[in-house]
């Protein structure tokens, strides 16, 4: 089970500005979610990614001063995966069984990019403050809100209520598939989107 940790340097110590800094930082980020998805998060540290790297463990701490800003940028490309996902779904042209079934399709995807390292992000890697991950929840948030609204134009006081639950159940579908290894089953990816389609159109 997850912990919350408070520990400000989870962060990043600097951004990269060159060039050629964006792209050791993408390198090392990309070692460091193989390493997190093969090892786990009790045998996860910075020597082992800098191996895999290919850079020297003091180029690594330039960017990330553990293994928890390490981890935590590694989360922050998921939720920003996430993110790309929801924009994708938001066109209102469309009917809403189209929107919703390219909701679920794409968090889906996103999800199964790499379900190991994503299982570790889950349940092993330490919790954030929540204010280190304000802005995604915010947008997140805002995403399900409209979505909803589009459907219940009749009854929009509703929306706010309604969008916290739709988030809610499919987070929990999603995640829960992504813990038993089933990210890939037509049949739970078919019920999530019955789910769904059922709630909204209640």
């Amino acid at each position: 089970m997850n912990t919350r940790v408070t520990d400000a340097s989870r962060t990043m110590r600097k951004a990269p500005r060159q060039r050629r800094s964006q792209v050791m930082v993408d390198v090392i980020l990309q070692a460091a979610a193989r390493v997190l998805a093969k090892s786990g998060w009790a045998k996860f540290n910075t020597n082992e990614v800098a191996r895999i790297a290919g850079v020297s463990i003091g180029s690594l701490y330039q960017y990330f001063p553990n293994k928890l800003a390490l981890a935590e940028a590694i989360r922050q490309q998921h939720l920003a995966a996430i993110l790309q996902v929801l924009a994708g779904a938001a066109t209102e042209e469309d009917s809403l069984a189209i929107r919703v079934e390219r909701l679920i399709e794409g968090i889906i995807a996103a999800h199964l990019i790499n379900p190991s390292l994503h299982r570790v992000l889950l349940d092993e890697v330490p919790l954030s403050e929540r204010s280190a991950h304000q802005e995604f929840e915010q947008q997140y948030a805002e995403f399900y809100r409209q979505f909803v609204v589009t459907t219940l134009s009749r009854d929009s006081a509703r929306a706010t209520v309604v969008a916290v639950v739709l988030a809610s159940a499919v987070e929990g579908v999603v995640h829960d598939a992504a813990r038993r290894d089933q990210l890939g089953s037509d049949d739970i990816k078919l019920e999530l989107q019955r789910l769904i389609m059922a709630y909204l159109q209640s």
